[in-house]
């Protein structure tokens, strides 16, 4: 229990309260406040109370919240509510004599019994009842254990608070003092200027918001807060700006004197009800969380236990112990994936057997002989790793990436075409329609003169086509198909699936993925994205994947030339793609993203395309592109802007992948700071198919700094690698791919990027654990498989909610 709280009366406090009536509740009767006072004891007697009488305390310190700035009326109303609470509570433990302290004895508990005490409820802890429970929900915390792994976003240095004498212009600052009277507002050139008073022992400081005239009445006088802002001073007298604020109830130990933690929120939870809470939390349950690291894993590493690296996280006794907590809790999160990853990676190799595909002597010989044109060195590669994947019982699990026009479907097309010639049939899984007939016209060119004719399934065919093309496909007369996630619909059934491939497969989920492997036998798995994998997403989100990268590009493909452009410059962007019209050559215009609505994307690009035609380009021919086209008209569109009959392809993304047109080379992309930088990067390699030279033109409607900064990326290079890395660094791993589709956990503790060191670390180590024990069936592993079962279990119950 709080020191402070030990010393508060946990007997009823009617007393105070109709000494309050009798002062005609001037607030008068409690020195501080009967707010502050109903607070404190509130928590207090919480602390000592049985589960069921929570509710009722919690309604309590409802009704005082804000107590002080209530008129007489509306506090008498509260007062009166109050008393017949009150008058049900029990008398209070603290009533009989206090026992002598005695020092809690550390009882050893199964780490099975641990777990169960970990998984209770938050409402086990004192001050959590259902109210309280709802908001901690909002935060995703539902059990003792979530709140203990609820990381603070920042922390702040209070270990030395500035004095207002002190503080300096433009001097980052945290004070801490008591609230002075009411605060007050007043208008300046059409702004209001908020100003609160905050006094310390050496003098008084403004605290100033600009439009935010609520401030005035946010703070009680005479109430203890923390602000902390950028000191303005001005004719001798100091403001802080737009300060953050923090009110200090009760015992501020967690709040002052030390690096004090700031955690994500919710409406209705402040910071020190939080802190205490974790507090709470540890202090009752923190030695109960099992330590699921080997203690030789640890030992070499320098390591704290988990208990203690959680209780220096949350309340760091120094910067130094504070890193250290953070590299013991990133390492544990980092490990575990990687052991998951092995795991998953043994599996597949020590689980059924596979296809050992019959790949004799010419047949690649055969195969390259028929295309029309000369393989990369990076092809010939990759295609050697894909041929000895092939031939292998185990079930290949492997990833092909790299640029934009590297020749990743050839690769493909060399799997489909040994599986076909061995009798087994190939599905290919792409995210659009358009992308499906893309692959589909450009391996029928492939495998055409070899004597494979691939079908097209996807959703928009008509009933009783798409019916005889899913009955060549049972019957097994199919060897090659293409399709969206038409392929695993319930209604479709291969007879002899031998290859999986996946294209764009950071646009499906893990589970799609397993779905088409199991219209299959253990097929072969073979996925493919146009978008450069940074190195560290390729140790962790495809960590169980064997990788394979293309990074060499045909001979004859034209650098792109980047433009960033205001808005004011949009005409000479406009003067630009005439230009290349009047060359004989055609352009794209991509219309801009709009992630909370493909209908509002539709009605973006509809307008657009209207305007071009009508005010901008009435001389040109333009079509619009968009994906909600039936197949016929998107075929339509296509064929007309491939032949030249259209000059200009308005589009929404859906060009970003699947559109090959060699006579197009000049992308424009409208407000390009709402893409991410990869996708831009996508957007631009399409007008790089050709023998001409190509130009991007990103016209930008935003001033940040930021935005353009992320712009000058594709302005500097080329090198899809390296804006993928850019990317990646600027948007979080989470963002450039979204990691819970992928079944993979969010790391809420390791940053992949500035761990690198320790993910290499932590999958080396895992990869050759697993490798020496698969099923971690050791002693000193027991733990450590017990979590990651935990880990798979969990994140299985949130995809299937989500």
């Amino acid at each position: 229990m709080d020191d402070s709280r030990s010393s508060i009366d946990l007997r009823t406090p009617l007393g105070p309260l109709r000494l309050e009536q009798r002062k005609g509740f001037t607030d008068e009767a409690v020195s501080g406040g009967l707010g502050s006072f109903m607070e404190r004891w509130c928590a207090a007697r919480a602390e000592v109370s049985e589960e069921a009488e929570r509710e009722d305390l919690e309604s309590l310190r409802e009704l005082f919240l804000g107590y002080a700035r209530l008129d007489p009326a509306e506090r008498a109303a509260r007062v009166a509510q109050a008393l017949p609470i009150l008058e049900r509570l029990p008398p209070a433990p603290a009533s009989r004599p206090p026992k002598p302290q005695r020092r809690q004895r550390q009882v050893p508990v199964s780490p099975h019994v641990a777990q169960d005490l970990l998984r209770q409820p938050v409402t086990v802890l004192a001050g959590v009842a259902d109210k309280r429970a709802e908001l901690l929900g909002n935060l995703g915390i539902e059990t003792v254990e979530d709140l203990l792994r609820h990381y603070p976003l920042r922390y702040e240095d209070r270990r030395t608070l500035s004095k207002v004498t002190e503080l300096r212009h433009r001097q980052q600052a945290a004070v801490y003092g008591e609230i002075v009277g009411p605060g007050q507002s007043r208008r300046v050139r059409g702004r209001v200027i908020t100003e609160v008073l905050l006094r310390d022992a050496t003098g008084v400081i403004a605290l100033t918001w600009f439009n935010q005239k609520w401030r005035e009445e946010q703070f009680n006088p005479g109430e203890k807060v923390i602000a902390s802002g950028t000191v303005k001073v001005f004719a001798g007298r100091a403001t802080l700006q737009t300060p953050e604020c923090e009110r200090v109830s009760g015992e501020a130990s967690l709040d002052l004197q030390r690096i004090v933690p700031i955690y994500p929120l919710t409406k209705g939870l402040y910071q020190p009800q939080l802190r205490r809470l974790i507090r709470a939390a540890l202090q009752r349950f923190g030695r109960y969380v099992v330590d699921c690291l080997p203690a030789e894993v640890r030992a070499e590493r320098g390591l704290p236990e988990a208990a203690e690296a959680l209780a220096q996280v949350h309340f760091p006794d120094s910067f130094e112990q504070l890193e250290l907590a953070r590299k013991r809790l990133a390492f544990e999160e980092l490990f575990l994936l990687q052991i998951e990853l092995a795991r998953s990676r043994t599996g597949i190799k020590r689980g059924p057997p596979g296809i050992a595909f019959d790949v004799p002597s010419g047949l690649l010989e055969e195969f390259t002989a028929a295309l029309p044109f000369e393989l990369t060195g990076a092809q010939r590669r990759v295609i050697r790793e894909v041929q000895a994947d092939l031939v292998k019982p185990e079930p290949a699990n492997r990833l092909i990436h790299g640029e934009v026009g590297a020749g990743k479907t050839v690769v493909a097309a060399f799997a489909m075409f040994v599986a076909g010639r061995n009798g087994y049939q190939s599905a290919v899984m792409v995210p659009t329609e358009i992308l499906a007939e893309q692959h589909h016209r450009v391996l029928s060119e492939l495998l055409g003169p070899l004597g494979f004719e691939p079908v097209l399934l996807i959703g928009s065919l008509k009933g009783a086509e798409k019916r005889q093309q899913q009955e060549r496909i049972a019957r097994g007369e199919a060897l090659v198909v293409v399709g969206t996630h038409a392929l695993i619909q319930e209604a479709v059934s291969f007879q002899r699936l031998g290859v999986v491939v996946v294209d764009e497969q950071h646009r499906f989920g893990v589970l799609q993925r397993a779905e088409l492997r199991q219209k299959g036998t253990n097929p072969d798995v073979f996925v493919m994205t146009a978008t450069p994998i940074p190195r560290t997403l390729a140790l962790t989100v495809y960590g169980d994947f064997d990788i394979s990268q293309l990074d060499e590009l045909p001979p004859g493909r034209q650098p792109c030339r980047t433009d960033i452009l205001t808005m004011r410059q949009r005409p000479k962007a406009y003067e630009a793609v005439r230009a290349e019209v009047a060359a004989g050559r055609q352009a794209y215009i991509v219309c801009p993203l709009v992630e909370e609505s493909d209908s509002l994307e539709l009605q973006a690009a509809t307008a657009l395309a209207e305007r071009l035609q009508q005010e901008v380009f009435p001389e040109l021919r333009l079509a619009l592109l968009h994906g909600r086209l039936t197949a016929d008209q998107r075929s339509a569109v296509m064929e007309a802007f491939r032949s030249g009959q259209v000059d200009v392809l308005v589009s929404t993304t859906v060009v970003e992948v699947g559109v090959d047109v060699p006579n197009a080379t000049l992308m424009l992309v409208e407000n390009a700071e709402r893409f991410g930088l990869s996708q831009l990067h996508q957007l631009r390699g399409r007008v790089r198919r050709g023998h001409h030279p190509a130009r991007c033109l990103l016209l930008v409607g935003s001033r940040s700094e930021d935005a353009w900064e992320r712009m000058k990326v594709l302005d500097r290079t080329e090198d899809g690698f390296e804006v993928a890395e850019e990317d990646l660094r600027l948007r979080g791993p989470g963002e450039f791919y979204g990691t819970r589709q992928h079944g993979l956990p969010d790391l809420k503790m390791a940053d992949v990027i500035g761990d690198t060191a320790a993910l290499i670390d932590a999958r080396k180590l895992a990869f050759d654990l697993v490798e020496q024990d698969p099923d971690l069936a050791a002693p000193e592993c027991r733990l450590l498989r017990e979590a990651v079962e935990r880990q798979i279990a969990g994140r299985a119950k949130l995809m299937d909610v989500t």
